[in-house]
């Protein structure tokens, strides 16, 4: 169990689903607004990366077992309910139906002043019996949570646009690794998106309902748009030509799902009952909740702003950088390293390392040395050739160099690469400038061994702009070996020979 932090003035909260992707960022929103917040986890251990790990109690237990549940409720004000049994197999639908029961049995024992829950939008005039297994599933969960006898909050939502949703990394991939696309018809389908910072700021304000208030509520953003409007707008957000997309009837849900899965890396399980709830319409038939939550100015979030938000930090690949000091760090649309694997779009990884015979302060002169006279340690052929390269496409190419022999700082050009981020003694971030289908950052750092020596740590991340970034990256990777290895290598044997001293233009590079 993790510090109980019981000085803090507000009431306590339960979250269940804390380590999935609403309630890791439903978390910090709430401590943020002064609720003192504990956590039912059935692997309490994948909680403790969060940055929040340290303001939370956090108790082991399942939704499915009732004691458990009652234990974790003792002291709760206010229980969020943000698991369900999808991808879990045939028989999800009994568990969750199992779950919501022990839920509300043991919230109403324990005399809760309310449930919150999250479901799904389910759509208008449609029998229970006609929808998907999912669908149907979230609708039976917020009826159960709502019969407990707990005033109970449920928010129904669509598809939720925020890195690290599955429903958004399914657009994200689907749109970006596709330039034609041959779809199944439910692209037709109409949708009311809505962004995760909505969603949240109505989860966190749903806490605070009076007592008689209880009942469900349908919540979206300002968008209806077609699964194909989605996409079409996503490729211009993000800065891709506009797709081409041909719908079919032939692709049924199971189809669809495999289709799906080969195009994207978002597992099959989560796959197919997505793609069976696009079947339905879901467009919301009220907006009751701003009666309650009233809506602040600028929201509800628009479609393309929600996509925007984001991409924000996915198009850093996860670097936080200066450049982008306007942007809130740790908004609840970026993504966490809690993340599945498959969330936060495509990035592409070249990690190297180098044990140095020598001090960590002299492995860091020579990385603060790249570029410029002292070359790039590696193939200088090829750093030479793609300079040249880059220069026909309309680059910089190699030619500017750097500043000052031996210093950087944040913000210096160093031939194709500027100097984002500089942590003296210790790290070098460089983002390419080159013309490049994607993004580009080149990382070198030094670390003390606790011997007298040091080790080198090298990374090169690229994150591809649509199908021709993917081809790119898989066309050069067969040389990152000889240029990326070498490089490794090189700069830790220099580290190694001593003071560094520029080589002679023409020469190859150490």
């Amino acid at each position: 169990m993790a510090s109980d932090h019981t000085g803090a003035a507000g009431p306590r909260c339960l979250v269940t689903g804390a380590t999935g992707y609403i309630g890791g960022r439903l978390v910090p929103e709430l401590l943020a607004a002064g609720y003192r917040v504990r956590c039912l986890a059935r692997s309490p251990g994948k909680l403790r990366d969060h940055p929040w790990a340290g303001d939370v109690e956090v108790v082991r237990g399942d939704v499915t077992d009732a004691a458990s549940v009652a234990e974790a409720m003792r002291g709760v004000e206010v229980a969020y309910y943000l698991v369900h049994a999808l991808g879990t197999g045939r028989r999800f639908e009994e568990t969750d139906r199992r779950a919501a029961r022990i839920f509300g049995d043991r919230a109403r024992a324990a005399g809760l002043r309310r449930i919150v829950c999250l479901g799904g939008l389910a759509p208008a005039r449609v029998p229970d019996r006609e929808l998907s297994p999912h669908l149907r599933s979230r609708a039976e969960v917020g009826r159960i949570l709502l019969d407990s006898g707990v005033p109970t909050t449920v928010l129904r939502a669509a598809v939720i646009i925020g890195s690290g949703s599955a429903s958004f990394e399914m657009l994200r991939y689907l749109t970006e690794r596709l330039p034609v696309m041959v779809t199944p018809s439910w692209v037709r389908t109409r949708i009311q998106p809505i962004a995760v910072r909505d969603v949240l700021r109505l989860l966190v304000g749903s806490a605070r309902m009076t007592a008689d208030v209880s009942r469900a509520f349908d919540i979206g953003g300002p968008d209806i748009l077609t699964y194909r409007d989605m996409m079409l707008r996503y490729a211009a957000v993000a800065g891709l030509p506009r797709r081409v997309i041909l719908p079919v009837p032939v692709l049924t849900p199971r189809l669809s799902s495999h289709w799906v899965g080969l195009v994207t890396p978002v597992p099959a399980s989560l796959a197919r009952p997505l793609t069976e709830s696009l079947r339905h319409e879901v467009v919301c038939r009220e907006h009751d909740i701003a009666g309650y939550v009233p809506d602040p100015p600028g929201h509800p979030i628009g479609f393309d702003e929600a996509v925007r938000l984001a991409l924000r930090r996915v198009r850093e690949a996860g670097v936080t950088t200066r450049w982008t000091s306007a942007a809130v760090p740790g908004a609840p649309s970026d993504p966490l390293p809690t993340d599945p694997d498959w969330a936060g779009g495509s990035l592409y990884t070249d990690r190297r390392e180098a044990k140095v015979d020598a001090p960590a302060g002299d492995l860091w002169r020579v990385i603060e040395g790249v570029g410029g006279d002292n070359g790039w340690y590696s193939f200088p052929l090829a750093w030479a050739a793609r300079g040249r390269l880059d220069r026909l496409a309309g680059g910089v190419g190699l030619r500017r160099g750097r500043r000052d022999a031996q210093r950087l700082r944040v913000g210096d050009s160093l031939d194709f690469w500027r100097v984002e981020e500089i942590e003296p003694g210790h790290l070098l971030r460089l983002r390419a400038e080159m013309r490049l289908p994607g993004l580009a950052w080149l990382e070198m750092s030094a670390e003390r061994d606790g011997n007298g020596g040091s080790r080198y740590r090298q990374r090169a991340l690229f994150h591809p702009h649509g199908l021709l970034g993917h081809a790119y990256w898989w066309s050069v990777s067969p040389f990152h070996a000889v240029v990326f290895g070498g490089m490794a290598r090189n700069i830790a044997r220099a580290a190694g020979r001593g003071p560094l001293t520029p080589r002679k233009e023409g020469a190859p590079g150490r």
